[in-house]
């Protein structure tokens, strides 16, 4: 019979690799999870749509990008949520719906704006978590600031948004480059502060228009 030191800690991994596995799907866990209390939240009135819209779209593209990152240890949503016995069902519609409520049953008048600004609102995170996980190559960024800049654009006032130009001046810079170039550390800071600034001052302007 195997003897077991209940002093000694359990390690659930024994190699970086496994660590950064378990690290993401713990991301992963913790999403669905925040997704499924702001989702009633939202149904009980206890946040206002203001709030619910860009948190939702947070996390929406959060958990897209962590999915790419899992990759084959999650085959499925379904398959993870019943591994580790997750009754979250409100996180579940609203992942495979992939917008927000407030988008979803948008009046007929607003549903084309509404959609608009939570695709711009996931793209602006899902380039901005493409930063913070160290991607670098003109081929993973390029793609993912063509999205951001095509629904950015979409917004009549962009044309008079100090984000607008800078955003320009990355895509142009990415243009430039050979696929597999990588962009430096101190370009990728700039990059990141740029957009956070853009992304910030989007939703400021958006709020200033109501």
């Amino acid at each position: 019979m195997a003897n077991f030191n209940l002093d000694e800690e359990v390690r659930l991994f024994t190699s970086n690799a496994d660590r950064e596995r378990y690290d993401e799907l713990a991301t992963l866990y913790g999403i669905i999870i925040s997704l499924d209390y702001l989702e009633k939240a939202y149904v009980r009135d206890s946040i206002p749509q203001s709030q619910y819209t860009p948190a939702c779209s947070r996390l929406l593209a959060q958990f897209k990008t962590i999915m790419k990152l899992v990759g084959d240890s999650v085959p499925n949503l379904d398959a993870f949520m019943t591994e580790y016995r997750m009754d979250c069902t409100a996180a579940a519609h609203r992942i495979e719906v992939g917008v927000p409520a407030t988008v979803e049953h948008s009046s007929e008048e607003g549903v084309e704006a509404a959609k608009w600004v939570a695709e711009t609102t996931q793209n602006f995170i899902t380039f901005m978590d493409a930063l913070k996980l160290k991607l670098r190559a003109k081929d993973q960024l390029h793609p993912l600031l063509t999205d951001l800049m095509s629904g950015y654009t979409r917004f009549k006032a962009s044309s008079e948004w100090e984000g607008r130009p800078k955003i320009l001046h990355w895509l142009i810079t990415l243009n430039q480059m050979r696929a597999s170039e990588e962009i430096t550390e101190e370009q990728s800071r700039q990059m990141l502060f740029d957009v956070e600034h853009a992304y910030s001052e989007f939703f400021r302007s958006l709020s200033s228009s109501k």
